[in-house]
This record gives C-alpha cells, sequence and structure tokens, in this order.
C-alpha cells in the first residue's frame, strides 16, 4: 500500500477491498501518538497500552462511520480522549481491589461472595436474554460500551429525555426479572 495517500485517501481506497491494510497503514501511522495521548492522561504505560489497543479495535470497528467532517486524526484523537476519560470514570465508580487485598480483609468471606456473584451474573445474563433487543442494546450501549445519554441519543437518533427513559424501564425490567434479592 501506498504511503503517500493521505488518512482519508486510505479509508477510501482501501477499507471495503483490503481492510488489513487499511488498519495496518493508519495502525502504524497513530500507535505512538495514541499511546502518547493516552499515557498523558492515565501516567501508567500499561494502562496507555491497553487503552491504545482498545482504541485501535474500536476505531477500526466504527471506521465506516467515519464522514470526514473533520481529519481522521483529529476524530481518532477525538476517539482516544473519549476512551481514556471514560475508562478513568468507570474506575473512580467501581474501584478495583488487588485479591491479596480482598484475602486479607475477609478471607472467610471470599467464597461466599464468590458463589454470590456468580449466581448474580447468571441471573443478570438470563434477564438480559429475556429483554426485547432494543432494551438490551440501550442497557448494552451504556454499560458495556460507555456511552453516555448524548452519544446514545445520537447513536440511536433519540432524544436525550427518551434514552433516559428507556434506560430507566429496562433497567426496572431487568431488576424485576432478577428479583429483589440481587439488588438487596
Amino acid at each position: 500500500m501506498k504511503l503517500t495517500l493521505n488518512d482519508e485517501e486510505v479509508i477510501r481506497q482501501y477499507l471495503t477491498t483490503r481492510p488489513n491494510d487499511c488498519f495496518e497503514t493508519l495502525y502504524n501511522r497513530y500507535v505512538q501518538k495514541v499511546y502518547k495521548r493516552c499515557y498523558s492522561i492515565t501516567k501508567d504505560s500499561e494502562k496507555a497500552q491497553d487503552f491504545t489497543h482498545d482504541i485501535f479495535i474500536r476505531m477500526f470497528s466504527r471506521l465506516d462511520r467515519f464522514q470526514e467532517r473533520s481529519t481522521f486524526s483529529t476524530w481518532l484523537y477525538s476517539i482516544s480522549y473519549n476512551y481514556c476519560m471514560d475508562q478513568l470514570k468507570l474506575t473512580k465508580r467501581n474501584p478495583t481491589v488487588t485479591l491479596e487485598e480482598e484475602l486479607d480483609h475477609e478471607p472467610s468471606t471470599a467464597s461466599d461472595e464468590s458463589e454470590t456473584m456468580e449466581y448474580g451474573l447468571q441471573q443478570l445474563a438470563r434477564a438480559m436474554n429475556a429483554l426485547a433487543p432494543q432494551e438490551a442494546m440501550i442497557l448494552r450501549l451504556k454499560y458495556e460500551e460507555g456511552l453516555d445519554v448524548q452519544q446514545i441519543a445520537a447513536k440511536l437518533n433519540l432524544k436525550d429525555s427518551a434514552v433516559k427513559m428507556r434506560l430507566k424501564r429496562s433497567r426496572d425490567k431487568v431488576r424485576q426479572l432478577c428479583g429483589p434479592s440481587l439488588w438487596g
């Protein structure tokens, strides 16, 4: 593949016919810049490497949505920044504890908690499978992909208020399907 093509030309010419070449070219051009962006936000080289990998997977899965309203690099940096910030927010909301720390605090209840967690995850999986596809999709966009209400609204061509109401109804339905013991 010619390296003289600009990013937008690479995407237009190779995305549908030679996607691997398209991805490889864009990856080689931007991997160091995305890594530096991630590192500047996280201050952790391991996280920055993980985030860089995830960002390129996300970018390539959404490359067909690139509409050339801005340059490709601006679009990619926007994805990078948003992804890093979302991950940091998730970390603050759901702080992680090392296994050693967990075992030091309550060694006798670890297996009970593990079984409870496993049961809860099974119940949640059953509830998600019982939902209508649109209900499950909106929950996945929010909690698996980490999109905020505005991003979901834009993606589904809905108003923010409609997204909020659908999220509430879907969460309520999951709670009802899982039973009160899971949320108590």
